[in-house]
């Protein structure tokens, strides 16, 4: 993996920013977030797309690094979106990710300059979301929970009636070999118990990480995505105990198991680093 590749697969929490807004992305790029997320496009009105374009431009020729969120392909402005991003080889986020063709002529047309982050926000691109996930150029994947649940005509918060999705997405990512696969927004920006639930229920189905909307939300991601002291303490008695343990604590150890502790431990180690 490249760096950024390798940032853009273990980052925890991304910050989105709206593209125009220029005044906020030295704020967001010293917010403490793992990733910037430059949104151009849910984020800015039809009329400001070719200013928010340049104002990501001018601010990333100044050598700072973020993630372009593209407008969706087919749509006016998403080729000089992805034109200028790939220029400066930042990872692409790409809305209503659904089509594995698509998605491969993006990388295609600018010759793999940019890795990306398929954005999957629809009832297909759940459905197809192995063929999404394995597109030459992938990294990770993000979950679309607000457009996704407004097709569905559910609410956007629900657990159980999005449980479906969030699973195919992760098992996805996992099948194409690429990182486990990045939350959706919580909305409540203000709301530390709404986020903790959502955090601990997206690590629970195998998310690594989510999306934010707000510097507010990343203390409580960056801390809901650490493994636990009593997790942490779990694997380190599996691994202390040697791989020809077959029990500890009355539970049974086989390589699964013993994996599953060196990942744990491996996060806890990744978070204490700083990385």
């Amino acid at each position: 993996m490249t760096a950024a590749r390798d940032r853009v697969a273990a980052a925890r929490s991304l910050l989105f920013v709206p593209g125009d807004r220029p005044d906020r992305f030295d704020k967001a790029a010293s917010s403490g977030a793992d990733l910037v997320v430059v949104d151009l496009e849910d984020a800015v009105a039809a009329a400001d797309k070719d200013a928010a374009r340049d104002h990501a431009a001018a601010w990333l020729a100044h050598g700072n690094r973020a993630i372009v969120r593209i407008n969706a392909p087919g749509t006016p402005w998403s080729d000089a979106d992805l034109a200028m991003a790939a220029g400066y080889g930042c990872p692409v986020m790409v809305p209503k990710a659904e089509d594995p063709a698509v998605l491969a002529d993006l990388a295609a047309r600018t010759a793999g300059r940019f890795d990306l982050v398929p954005l999957v926000e629809t009832a297909l691109g759940v459905e197809r979301a192995y063929e999404v996930c394995s597109t030459p150029g992938a990294v990770r994947a993000a979950f679309g929970n607000v457009d996704l649940s407004a097709q569905l005509g559910i609410a956007h918060d629900d657990h159980t009636a999005l449980a479906y999705a969030r699973s195919r997405l992760v098992a996805a990512s996992a099948a194409a070999g690429i990182a486990s696969p990045v939350d959706g927004v919580t909305t409540a920006v203000r709301d530390a118990d709404a986020l903790r639930a959502d955090v601990a229920h997206a690590r629970r189905l195998g998310f690594t990480g989510k999306l934010c909307i707000h510097p507010a939300q990343l203390a409580g991601v960056a801390t809901g995505f650490i493994p636990s002291a009593e997790e942490v303490r779990w694997a380190e008695r599996v691994l202390a105990a040697g791989e020809s343990v077959t029990a500890v604590d009355g539970q049974m150890v086989d390589k699964p198991v013993l994996e599953r502790a060196r990942r744990v431990l491996a996060a806890a180690g990744e978070r204490r680093a700083g990385r």
